[in-house]
């Protein structure tokens, strides 16, 4: 039976699309906001159920009808860091014509975050985990970064699947309005954001690369003490995002 089930695992990782969920966390969100989960296995499949009863009820009849329980060797196999929750799952991402589809509807409701060319596979989870929070439309990054990385999906906790998470060439970015954080931009308190807009973050080294600065409608700067280099690439994201919200309505649709 443990190798019926190890072999149905490695045969639906290599399928298309197929992303590890490493936790109860990632699974959580990834069944709470619809995700195609295909297999779930864990080392304790009771404790799993009573975890899910105590913090997510919501997911616990979907769990109920997933989990198969592994001895905890076996499932180390497949995870060598297995979390503490003892639990890892296959799911397949969404496609790149979904995400490119949800990215551009109009009137967008909230805004789609640009990372270009991130370098930190934590950062980017992080980014990933604040858009959700927040309900913008979606994450866009551009460069060799993986955003589905299983290190990127460890470091958003599943959130992925609560936003359209996709890499695009510039040229490929969705419509709106640019609004592109640059030191020598105008003081983010003096400008609004829109709902649509589509708010593009460089690296805390480098910053935004020259073409990316030329196609921006708004250059936006978030004021720093002198002498202090930079601000965390999440951190900036928070506080591009919470300016967008503080500019709305209290009570408002997010």
């Amino acid at each position: 039976m443990n190798e019926e089930l190890l072999r149905a695992w490695r045969t639906g990782a290599e399928e298309p699309g197929a992303v590890l969920l490493d936790g109860f966390h990632p699974l959580k969100h990834a069944l709470r906001f619809g995700g195609a989960v295909r297999q779930v296995l864990t080392a304790d499949r009771a404790a799993l159920l009573a975890l899910a009863a105590e913090l997510a009820p919501d997911v616990a009849p979907a769990l109920d009808a997933l989990a198969v329980e592994l001895p905890e060797a076996a499932l180390r196999t497949l995870a060598p860091r297995l979390s503490p929750t003892g639990v890892v799952a296959l799911a397949v991402r969404p496609t790149a014509e979904a995400n490119r589809a949800a990215l551009a509807v109009r009137p967008r409701p909230a805004p789609v975050v640009l990372l270009e060319n991130p370098r930190n596979l934590g950062n980017v989870g992080a980014v990933i985990r604040l858009a959700a929070g927040f309900g913008a439309t979606g994450v866009v990054t551009t460069g060799e970064l993986d955003p589905w990385h299983p290190a990127v999906l460890r470091g958003s906790a599943g959130l992925h699947f609560a936003t359209a998470v996709e890499r695009l060439t510039l040229p490929e970015l969705p419509a709106g309005p640019l609004h592109v954080l640059d030191p020598e931009g105008t003081d983010i308190r003096e400008t609004a954001f829109p709902d649509d807009a589509v708010l593009a973050f460089g690296t805390e080294r480098h910053g935004v690369s020259a073409e990316l600065r030329e196609r921006a409608d708004r250059l936006v700067a978030v004021p720093m003490r002198p002498g202090v280099s930079s601000f965390n690439l999440a951190t900036s994201v928070a506080m591009g995002l919470f300016h967008w919200m503080s500019g709305r309505p209290p009570g408002g649709a997010v």
